[in-house]
């Protein structure tokens, strides 16, 4: 007893599986970065320091003022405001010397200057 063909619905359906295996993508442009980015400001960083300020103001306050009554608020704050400028000094050696973990965009742009993309083919 032979087996009998497959309904034709099944064959078309075999053959539409072959051409749709593929989807074809065409891009507008080339797929590579640009030569510049844009020249984008650099975010100020967080206040410091403001919580020894607040306990240093109120102090003054609740004694009209006088820095012998508050001289222990005031060097806590002298004291967070010392070490927080040397933290900025740190930090801005370390960005001249090129050791920040990002980049601002004049860096990005002197890099990308160097290393154009290759637009033209051999």
């Amino acid at each position: 007893m032979a087996i009998p063909p497959p309904p034709a619905w099944v064959t078309r359906l075999g053959e539409f599986k072959k051409v749709a295996e593929r989807p074809r993508v065409k891009f507008p442009r080339a797929l590579v970065l640009a030569d510049k980015v844009s020249n984008r400001s650099v975010k100020q960083g967080e206040a410091t320091c403001i919580t020894e300020m607040t306990l240093m103001m109120a102090c003054w306050k609740q004694n009209e003022f006088s820095d012998s009554a508050c001289s222990k608020e005031v060097q806590t704050f002298l004291d967070c405001v010392a070490k927080a400028e040397e933290e900025h000094k740190r930090q801005s050696l370390q960005e001249s010397m090129g050791q920040s973990k990002t980049l601002d965009s004049k860096q990005i742009n002197k890099l990308l200057k160097r290393f154009p993309n290759i637009t033209h083919r051999y």
